[in-house]
């Protein structure tokens, strides 16, 4: 099932570099693309797509799109366009990263270095924290993290281990201790985001952004900490990263509804109405595929983590995968970006397509993606 989900996904891919050309494929609208000339904090999953496709295939189709898309993000970089937020990890780990990794490009290394630096520009030594949005000491978003930020901490872990400089992961590990603290609740369940004063790094509030409602969890945003604890976890060792990865990936699963993927938010009122999150599925898929990489044979929390993960991917190919409709652009269908904005709500995800293949990958040939070396 995985490798015919995985020949699916090639063909559509091979497809979409024709279609979408130098541009860059972010949500969709009545099943088509809105394209992008590498301004949206999304592009890097197109990059990530092609090279896991040229990764399983060794095919120059594949790996001469991903190049030319790595000669964009270095234009990006150079002219600072749409920088302004913490994406940059989700932006360069899986397009320059990705070119180092496979490739061992020079060149690619050091954009994905100037890469986390342009991210430790969000680190506000005051607050200590690593600002979500916006400018320094802005009203709305001077204070404010989110959990989707757990997925860039792995470009500062790397660049420490390229570098040997302790600030990348010292500021790390401190955002991503304080993420444990307030983002992830009593009961395993997550805030989408945290406000803290600007000045004293006083802890406010809890909320959403994107979720149902502040004290909702937006799955989404637990499937971000799932895999982003996973990969603290990696690179630091500490138990309690681990620790706090499983127990949110417990979470997620004991509330899979029959079809084995997600509604939008585990509080939404559930009616015929409701939209799903095919993303969140695929996303906390690859996240525990991850998380099982580090638990023991006899670990209590295997079983059931093997079973969540075969559960909802089974669902997302069986009921949700464009496998037959050889023209769709998306690999996988019913992502919601945002619905309570209305943005989205029922639609293809460039992100939602990325974690599913990689999960794919992760299943079928025990590929990593390009989060870690």
């Amino acid at each position: 099932m995985w490798k015919q989900a995985i020949e699916d996904t090639l063909q559509k891919t091979r497809a979409n570099i024709e279609r979408f050309g130098d541009l860059f494929p972010h949500v969709s609208e009545n099943d088509i693309y809105h394209l992008n000339p590498n301004n949206e904090w999304t592009d890097g999953f197109w990059s990530g797509i092609l090279w896991l496709s040229y990764q399983y295939t060794g095919e120059k189709v594949f790996q001469e799109a991903a190049q030319r898309t790595v000669a964009s993000f270095k234009e990006r970089l150079e002219n600072n366009v749409a920088l302004e937020h913490h994406d940059i990890g989700f932006l360069y780990s899986l397009s320059s990263k990705a070119q180092w990794i496979l490739e061992r490009d020079e060149n690619a290394r050091q954009l994905t270095l100037q890469a986390a630096d342009v991210l430790m520009k969000r680190w506000r030594p005051k607050g200590q924290y690593i600002q979500a949005w916006g400018p320094e000491g802005d009203a709305a978003n001077g204070g404010r993290i989110i959990i989707d930020c757990m997925l860039n901490l792995p470009l500062l872990y790397w660049a420490y281990e390229q570098t040997g400089n302790e600030k990348y992961k010292e500021v790390a590990i401190i955002h991503a201790d304080l993420s444990r603290r307030y983002l992830v609740r009593g009961d395993d369940s997550s805030y989408h985001t945290f406000y803290f004063d600007q000045e004293t790094g006083e802890p406010l509030r809890g909320g959403t952004h994107q979720g149902y409602q502040d004290g909702s969890t937006w799955t989404r945003g637990q499937a971000w900490g799932i895999y982003g604890f996973a990969l603290s976890y990696r690179y630091t060792k500490n138990p309690l990263y681990l620790e706090t990865a499983v127990r949110m990936a417990r979470y997620f699963f004991e509330r899979l509804p029959q079809d084995d993927v997600v509604y939008w938010d585990f509080n939404a009122p559930v009616n015929a109405e409701t939209k799903r999150d095919s993303s969140a599925s695929a996303i906390a898929s690859a996240g525990t595929l991850e998380i099982l990489e580090h638990l023991a044979a006899d670990d209590a929390n295997r079983a059931y983590l093997e079973n969540g993960v075969q559960r909802s991917m089974t669902g997302l190919v069986k009921s949700y995968a464009t496998i037959g409709k050889p023209d769709a652009q998306g690999f996988i269908e019913r992502g919601s970006y945002s619905v309570r904005g209305g943005a989205a709500p029922d639609d293809y995800m460039i992100w939602g397509d990325y974690y599913y293949l990689e999960a794919l990958l992760r299943l079928e040939k025990g590929f990593k993606g390009y989060w870690y070396e």
